[in-house]
């Protein structure tokens, strides 16, 4: 009888996914540009043949640079993640920024505006 597990296997890797990025960018690939940059998730495909890897980085204004430097890294993380997964086949990799610090910004001033406008006092 085939065992049930709580998550699915592609959630499972994505979360060890996100953890091997963040040390290999951390201790392993000494890249100037790349220090500030924090791992902030990973979404592996079902078919764990891709995989994206969401980013943050300290000073928002080096978002385009450091994108293209960690587009420029992708050869070497994947090789690192390849050693250290232990998978059969590698997930491709892509870099994302992840918005969602800023999209959650925007729709807390909206709620605010609203609020405001709705004869509520601001703070």
């Amino acid at each position: 009888m085939k065992q049930r597990h709580p998550f699915k296997r592609s959630e499972r890797v994505s979360d060890l996914l996100r953890q091997v990025v963040s040390e290999i960018l951390m201790r392993r690939i000494k890249h100037v540009g790349v220090e500030d940059v924090t791992i902030t998730g990973a979404k592996v495909s079902d078919d764990l043949q891709h995989a994206m890897v969401y980013y943050r980085v300290m000073n928002p204004e080096k978002r385009e640079e450091v994108g293209k430097k960690l587009r420029r890294l992708i050869g070497s993380v994947r090789r690192e993640v390849g050693h250290e997964m232990k998978l059969r086949y590698t997930p491709e990799l892509r870099f994302e920024y992840d918005e969602s610090l800023e999209y959650g910004d925007r729709i807390d001033e909206l709620l605010k505006e609203v609020h405001v406008g709705q004869g509520g006092e601001e703070e």
